[in-house]
């Protein structure tokens, strides 16, 4: 039985039942009980002025309602026009019999529109029967004036109750409950005329104790304005403990009928307020995302200049203060960029969303500003970022270095000075002055001798210096290779140094040849003494030699390091007995030149002629030593500490990285199999997925405290860790790709709840479709592989590490298993039309269909959505149906932001009748689908 068949059975019923409701108030009056002379006068005077509301279109009326229906005429003639269709010819004789057919001809007409006639027969028509007139009337008003009444699926009486109550809800001292007594008071039909022209009637002012003025207000103003007669008197109504029931319906369905039209305005006028109010929506949006992708790209922009200036500063203050100001780009500047740029993607895919559900085409960004552009932006200035921290470490070091050398070559310059124009060394003045000068030629042959030895014993002292001479040139030659700042006078200061020793060496050699020429003059030496000079000169040295080592500065970066100097230090330490006896030999010579002196009587005057290095001497530097080893053993313990504690750091990041690193794979692990599970709705999904958001921002301080450590492994200058393979780098892209992800999934799943609200998709139907996705996505399980680079601060190592994630690749499909998916959903696929599905679900021809354009195909087949055409049949209605609508049309009937909209974007319509302010809304409204240019 079709739809229409069942509602002709059901107006059938219900006619035959109303007609059975009248008809028992006959039976009433053949058993002797009278019809309420009350209500039989209100049926009397509301039908015949609805009659009359009808004649009149033919230019007649009837006087009294059970008189002039008895020939037939007009009760034919108020049947045509009602229905709208010609009834057979009448007969023209004016016997019985004629007045018979004519009546039946009507009641024929009334019975083919699906009205069974109980008890009511052309006879009793014809004979003036009042009770049966009346029934016949009610049942003509409730087919052509109540039964197409149709309200939220009720039709009829209750259709038209349900109307009433729906109209007069809002309205105070209303309850619409019944045809009957509910409209004693006249307020409701107040109501009803307020609710639709609100500028005949001042409702606030109406009395719930005055029905006479109500009623008659509403019957006056609906017969001035509103073209309905009065059917009814407000003395009858008032006055009756009941009125009659279907006196007031007829009364009521004019109203009903009167404002129909402006119903379907209304209704015409919401549908294209949605429909604007979604395209200004889009629009608002579509502004937000090029207004937000400008300005992060404009950042970008301005961020790569800053991290690409590699100008190194020339000190380390200096460079330290870029590494502070990149580490404050870091913390401040760059994470709510990060933010930013995880709500852009995530406002591009729910306007698309919205684009598709609202049968829109998909939004194009400005040129440059696509999200796949902003990512290659975004991937850019990562590369550059990374490069620029690698940079700034390796110019830390740079610096470190350089520092340490130019310390370590101005020490030794110090000393080396020191020793040529030393007062108390060998030589009595300086060694310039000495190899110049010619005493030799008025010396004695002890003189002489002596002057000889001791030429030699500064060629030992020459020789034993030549290792400081060629240190400090090699400290200045790397100075130079690493570009130091302060080179030339580097260069400078070790030039003089060298052109110094090399004059040295000339006037050593030229004093030893003048030396030599004399020495066959003169053969008496001293033995001792020269044996003195020879000894004490290299212990000296040695002493000089320790005392530079025991001061000697040093750079570590690790306690095997440290542990080296300090074995070295104990190995020497373990020399200083042997050095104890050779000093002691030494002072043994001095004892034995003294010895002999005093056997013989020999008078020692002055100094030892061979040397100028006194047995004071000997002890005052051999002290001197004794008080610089502890002063060693304390710098270097104080070394290991300090390293100490830089393992103790190493140790806690390494411990706190151990745990996040395999903390956020897990996480990435566990959103996957929560984004694909189908258990439960999409709310207790879209609540697990923001529970594990808060997990993730409660777990955000672990994520700082290891910034912390990883702060203070920098300024303690630590730059590698062998105990964890986590670096903060993989840590912090780990944390942000968590962030994003999370993010990205809770966006889906509030695509699919909009999905599933505007499609009228229930849970079930996602629950399939979800379901029959997984079956056919073959290849989720995918192990990804990071490897990150890792560059060793100290020795420039590069470490290479694989870290492993097993991640759900969730939500695509291959062609041929989208192909076998709608095969088992029972499509019948030929090669067309699976290459024309294909193009709905991949337009980008990228080789997948994801899961959101798999919901979106399964919804365009299952549901409906707004289409041009009925916006178009929407606009007709408010232009009376004509093809142009004009500008006071749309005023009227939109709302004054929607209307003017419409005013700025809508076409002049160009016809030869078309008034001046004619608007084409047709094109419009392809336009708002795509359908053709706006």
């Amino acid at each position: 039985m079709t739809a229409i068949e069942m509602q002709m059975q059901y107006d059938s019923s219900y006619m035959m039942t109303a007609v059975g409701e009248y008809m028992t108030q006959e039976d009433d009056w053949d058993r002797g009980f009278f019809l309420d002379p009350a209500w039989e006068k209100q049926q009397r005077k509301t039908f015949t002025a609805w009659c009359n509301s009808h004649l009149r279109k033919a230019e007649t009326q009837i006087e009294n309602i059970e008189d002039d229906f008895r020939n037939g005429l007009k009760l034919m003639l108020l049947l045509e026009v009602i229905s709208g269709e010609r009834l057979q010819r009448p007969d023209k004789g004016k016997m019985r019999f004629h007045k018979i057919a004519n009546v039946n001809k009507a009641l024929d007409f009334i019975t083919s529109k699906g009205v069974k006639l109980v008890s009511i027969g052309a006879e009793e028509i014809v004979d003036g029967n009042v009770k049966m007139t009346l029934g016949m009337i009610w049942t003509i008003i409730l087919r052509f004036a109540i039964q197409d009444i149709s309200v939220e699926e009720t039709s009829a009486k209750e259709g038209l109750l349900l109307w009433c109550q729906r109209k007069t809800a809002p309205y105070r001292n209303v309850n619409v409950q019944n045809f009957h007594i509910s409209w004693k008071d006249g307020l409701a039909l107040c109501a009803l005329i307020h609710r639709h022209r609100p500028d005949l009637i001042d409702y606030s002012k109406l009395r719930k104790d005055d029905p006479m003025g109500n009623l008659n207000t509403a019957f006056e103003v609906a017969e001035k304005y509103l073209d309905i007669p009065k059917m009814l008197d407000a003395e009858d109504i008032v006055n009756t403990p009941k009125p009659d029931e279907k006196a007031i319906m007829t009364y009521v369905s004019c109203f009903y009928h009167a404002f129909a039209g402006a119903e379907q305005a209304e209704t015409a006028a919401n549908r294209i307020c949605k429909v604007l109010a979604v395209n200004q929506e889009n629009e608002k949006l579509m502004e937000e995302y090029e207004k937000l992708a400008s300005e992060l790209l404009e950042w970008i922009q301005r961020t790569i200049p800053w991290l690409e200036n590699r100008v190194a500063e020339q000190t380390m203050h200096a460079m330290q203060q870029k590494l502070e100001d990149f580490r404050d780009y870091r913390r401040v500047h760059k994470p709510p960029k990060v933010q930013e740029k995880c709500q852009l993607e995530i406002n591009f895919n729910t306007l698309q969303t919205k684009l598709r559900l609202s049968n829109r085409p998909a939004f194009m960004p400005s040129e440059g500003k696509m999200v796949s552009d902003i990512a290659n932006a975004w991937k850019g200035l990562e590369q550059v970022e990374k490069g620029y921290e690698e940079w700034l470490l390796t110019e830390i070091r740079r610096l470190e270095r350089l520092d340490h050398l130019a310390e370590k070559f101005k020490q030794k310059c110090t000393l080396h000075e020191s020793w040529t124009d030393c007062k108390s060394g060998i030589f009595s003045s300086g060694k310039v002055e000495l190899l110049t000068q010619k005493d030799y030629e008025s010396a004695s042959l002890m003189e002489i001798r002596a002057l000889m030895r001791k030429h030699e014993a500064s060629e030992s002292d020459l020789a034993a210096h030549q290792d400081r001479v060629e240190q400090i040139a090699a400290i200045a030659q790397e100075l130079n290779e690493l570009d130091y700042y302060d080179a030339a006078t580097v260069n400078a200061h070790c030039q003089g140094i060298c052109d110094q020793w090399d004059n040295l060496g000339t006037l050593t050699q030229k004093r030893r040849e003048s030396l030599e020429r004399v020495e066959k003059l003169w053969e008496t030496i001293d033995q001792l003494y020269l044996e003195f000079a020879k000894r004490a000169a290299p212990f000296n040295n040695w002493m000089d030699g320790a005392m530079e080592d025991l001061q000697d500065m040093f750079i570590v970066h690790s306690i095997e390091e440290i542990q080296i100097l300090i074995t070295a230090h104990e190995q020497f330490k373990a020399t200083l007995p042997e050095a104890d006896k050779e000093r002691m030999a030494i002072m043994c010579i001095q004892s034995e030149i003294v010895k002999i002196a005093q056997t013989y009587g020999i008078k020692v005057v002055g100094e030892n002629p061979y040397t100028v290095l006194s047995p004071q001497d000997i002890i005052n530097k051999w002290e001197a030593v004794r008080q610089l080893v502890p002063m060693r053993d304390q710098m270097l313990q104080g070394e290991l500490a300090r390293q100490q504690s830089n393992e103790r750091l190493r140790r806690q990041f390494a411990a706190q990285a151990n745990i996040i690193g395999p903390w956020v794979s897990t996480k990435m692990e566990e959103i996957s199999h929560v984004s694909i599970d189908i258990t439960g709705s999409l709310e207790e999904q879209m609540g697990n997925l923001k529970t594990y958001e808060q997990n993730i921002i409660n777990y955000k301080s672990n994520i700082d405290t290891l910034e912390g450590d990883h702060q203070l492994s920098q300024e303690g200058l630590i730059f590698d860790n062998k105990h964890t393979n986590y670096t903060m780098e993989h840590v912090r892209v780990g944390w942000e790709q968590l962030l994003t992800t999370i993010a990205r999934t809770i966006n889906e799943i509030e695509n699919q709840i909009l999905t599933r609200d505007a499609k009228g998709i229930s849970q079930e139907q996602l629950n399939e479709f979800r379901a029959s996705f997984n079956h056919f996505d073959r290849k989720r399980n995918t192990l990804f592989l990071e490897t990150l680079n890792v560059q060793n601060c100290r020795s420039g190592h590069v470490k290479t590490l694989q870290i492993s994630y097993l991640q759900k690749r969730n939500g695509m499909m291959d062609p041929e298993d989208f192909r076998a998916c709608l095969i088992s959903m029972g499509y019948d696929l030929g090669e067309v039309e699976f290459a024309r599905i294909m193009t709905l679900v991949d337009p980008n021809n990228i080789g997948v269909v994801t899961f959101q354009a798999f919901i979106d195909f399964m919804t365009r087949e299952t549901a409906e959505t707004d289409t041009a055409e009925q916006v178009m049949a929407s606009f007709k209605i408010l232009a009376s149906d004509k093809v142009y609508i004009t500008v006071e049309e749309l005023k009227r009937e939109l709302p004054p932001d929607q209307a003017e909209y419409c005013i700025s974007r809508m076409t002049k319509y160009i016809g030869s009748d078309a008034p001046s302010d004619a608007l084409d809304y047709i094109s419009f409204s392809s336009a708002l689908y795509g359908e053709s240019d706006l």
